[in-house]
């Protein structure tokens, strides 16, 4: 049975425009109030470019496993180094996954677990920004990836580093909001200068979790991969 393809740009418009709208508006407009709805909302829209792509794979069910696990796993690995400011493996667990299984897998993985996570964390009105900056790294990675990048261990580096720089930027845009009074530049620059050793501890952590991650787990994703043809 011939089933209709879904819009090369249907992804891409849901990730980069429509979250980080709906992200925007949440914090703009509702504060603390409605995080819950807008938390919610952004999972299921992290989940549509991935269940979009159903019709046309094999081994569904395989692969639902496979983001279940990954999402286990960073939360677990976020739970271990939690005592350990700017230490999370979140990032390069959603961005090994996106490598092997593409872009919106890694969207997946990264706004996921932030979800579960704060399960035990605790929720707040901070969560969707949260949701959105994991999730656009893991799908920035999966992007790299289709191009041929991300394949040595200097590149995973540096993007591990760029990518917990982003995290902290798009985190910040979250604090400025919260704060009252739209979005300021002045303020936004003084919290940038204030988490600096912070962001920068985490960039860090990002690049070395990263290159720490990838023979053990990268490898065993690519067998699996290649196994079930996922």
């Amino acid at each position: 049975m011939l089933t209709r393809s879904r819009p090369a740009w249907l992804t891409p418009l849901i990730i980069l425009v429509v979250i980080p709208s709906v992200a925007w508006v949440g914090a703009l407009f509702l504060r603390d109030k409605q995080y819950g709805v807008i938390s919610f909302l952004l999972a299921f829209l992290s989940c549509l470019p991935f269940y979009l792509s159903f019709e046309r794979k094999k081994n569904q069910t395989a692969e639902l496993v496979l983001i279940a696990v990954m999402i286990a796993l960073a939360v677990l690995g976020r739970v271990i180094f939690a005592p350990l400011p700017g230490m999370s493996p979140v990032t390069a667990i959603a961005s090994l996954t996106a490598l092997s299984f593409g872009p919106a897998s890694g969207f997946l993985v990264g706004s996921l677990s932030a979800v579960v996570s704060n399960m035990l964390f605790g929720q707040g009105p901070w969560m969707p920004f949260q949701m959105m900056a994991w999730g656009l790294t893991g799908y920035a990675a999966g992007a790299l990836g289709k191009q041929g990048f991300l394949n040595r261990r200097f590149e995973l580096a540096i993007f591990g580093f760029c990518s917990g720089i982003t995290f902290s930027l798009i985190m910040d845009v979250w604090t400025v909001l919260a704060l009252g009074d739209g979005f300021q530049w002045s303020r936004y620059l003084a919290i940038l200068a204030t988490a600096a050793p912070f962001t920068l501890i985490y960039g860090v952590s990002n690049a070395v979790f990263l290159v720490l991650l990838k023979q053990p787990i990268g490898r065993r994703l690519e067998r699996i991969r290649k196994k079930y043809g996922l």
